[in-house]
């Protein structure tokens, strides 16, 4: 089982535009979607898709609309009760499918009830494989508060705890990569710049130029990364070898998402016995699939994108 974490999830509401954006002008909107979001939610929901055993924990209120707007998502839930209702995300994406995200601020978490939400989770996690820690944090906690449920994770489980997937960025990931010694990380190349204290640049050489920022974090402080980026497919980086995938041919719909669809693939792969190598494939191939679908939407196997993903070796 695989169990996903979202301390901070929203309503996500994407409009799709009939042109690009114009920022100070109206502009006229050929659709929208409306649905539960959080990365955390997001890979929970293309688990699912799989048919892969999975658990959802997050701070949900009784009466909270984004309840409401996840029954059809079918994502087994653990809940602990919080006083404030989640924020709404929106997002625009226009024909050419460049997207710009507006993210509010969620409601503040109190002492208990961010306690409480650790607590869900170590009893949650018992004969789990995985535990993706997934997205930004709300208000109230700290920055290291995925490293305060990782330590309570290990201390409950010890050998029997699961792997610890962390897609996160800014302060919250470097807490998690300079305390909790993560078995996997996914930042995308932004992210992995800032955690290593470089620069990538965005030419032919932007897989060996991550493969360079990884090296400084895995093996010392991460165990793994998967690093993605865009549309120049990902790297996956272990202790002692690295591999570069590339995304087939695929007309971009929404990159909304398309992030933790990858890490939901990688993680698909990995849980079914499968090698590094197809493990990438699968987080490319997912990837692909959510960047061609409208909105947050989740791919299911048969919005895979077809043919051979190639994989291959990345040398320093």
């Amino acid at each position: 089982m695989i169990v996903t974490v979202t301390a901070n999830p929203a309503l996500d509401r994407t409009i799709l535009l009939e042109a690009p954006l114009h920022p100070g002008e109206v502009q006229a909107a050929a659709s929208e979607r409306e649905g539960a979001g959080g990365k955390g939610l997001n890979v929970a929901r293309v688990l699912v898709a799989a048919d892969a055993p999975t658990l959802a924990v997050l701070p949900l209120a009784e009466d909270d609309p984004l309840r409401s707007a996840l029954s059809p998502s079918r994502v087994p839930l653990r809940t602990i009760g919080i006083a404030g209702h989640w924020r709404t995300n929106i997002a625009t994406t226009d024909p050419a499918g460049i997207t710009t995200k507006l993210n509010l601020r969620g409601p503040v978490l109190s002492d208990d009830e961010a306690a409480a939400l650790v607590d869900e989770v170590v009893a949650a996690v018992d004969g789990a494989r995985w535990l993706v820690l997934a997205g930004s944090l709300p208000p109230g906690v700290g920055p290291d508060f995925y490293v305060m449920i990782i330590r309570a994770v290990r201390t409950r489980w010890g050998s029997g705890a699961p792997r610890i997937a962390v897609d996160a960025s800014g302060p919250a990931l470097a807490h998690v990569v300079a305390e909790g010694h993560p078995d996997l990380i996914k930042p995308n190349d932004d992210e992995l710049a800032e955690l290593a204290d470089t620069a990538l640049g965005d030419g032919d050489d932007l897989a060996r130029e991550a493969l360079a920022a990884a090296r400084r974090l895995v093996p010392a402080q991460v165990a793994t990364a998967l690093v993605t980026l865009g549309g120049r497919g990902a790297v996956l980086v272990s202790a002692d070898r690295a591999w570069v995938a590339v995304p087939p041919p695929i007309r971009v719909r929404s990159t909304v998402g398309a992030g933790d669809s990858s890490l939901a693939g990688y993680l698909l792969a990995e849980s079914s016995g499968a090698g590094p190598e197809a493990c990438l494939a699968s987080a490319i191939r997912h990837g692909a699939a959510a960047a061609s679908l409208p909105g947050t939407q989740a791919p299911s196997p048969r919005d895979l994108p077809l043919g051979d993903i190639s994989v291959a070796p990345l040398i320093p």
